[in-house]
């Protein structure tokens, strides 16, 4: 496993030991020895697995009390995966980072508590699984809306947004709560 330090504090692309052979390949998506090992220390507590069409944007998403951490990967098709630093006093507050993952790729996008979570379907489809240190809770949900122009992502995509009424009614990281 090959560990890539993003370019904002705290945020890592997982790269895997992927074993081929003439049946297919093997990798371990998670190893809590190898993670832990690699300075990881992570109880994950829930996975989640979505299923959004070409253009789709989730996002960007984040909880509050005490917040998530998300290790993201994709099993079918590809996604722009990205984590915006909402950590106020952050010399990086307010950027973002993003990474293609693929079932292609086998890459993982580690996003830790206080950044904004995001992707766009650049294929057809995507599966895409995550998990999650917090289990999800309806009343600690908030999110930013995916176009902000203060955080200006260039998202990949071939049209229009597909989004959903939540994401379109998220306010601008600007105006959210000011909770890291």
């Amino acid at each position: 496993m090959k560990i890539i330090r993003g370019k904002l504090e705290g945020t890592l692309i997982i790269e895997h030991d992927v074993f081929v052979d003439g049946r297919g390949f093997f990798l371990e998506t998670y190893s809590r020895r190898k993670f832990d090992e690699a300075g990881i220390k992570i109880e994950f507590v829930q996975d989640n697995w979505s299923r959004s069409s070409r253009d789709t944007v989730r996002g960007l998403h984040y909880q509050l009390n005490p917040g998530q951490d998300k290790l993201v990967g994709v099993v079918s098709g590809e996604i722009f995966d990205v984590a915006v630093d909402i950590r106020h006093g952050s010399p990086t507050f307010g950027q973002w980072e993003g990474c293609y993952l693929s079932a292609e790729n086998k890459k993982q996008f580690f996003i830790p508590i206080g950044f904004a979570h995001g992707f766009c379907v650049v294929s057809e489809s995507a599966d895409v699984l995550y998990k999650c240190s917090d289990f999800y809770s309806p009343k600690d949900e908030r999110g930013i809306i995916w176009n902000d122009p203060d955080i200006n992502i260039k998202w990949p995509l071939k049209g229009q947004a597909v989004l959903s009424k939540r994401d379109l009614a998220s306010p601008t990281l600007a105006k959210s709560e000011k909770y890291f």
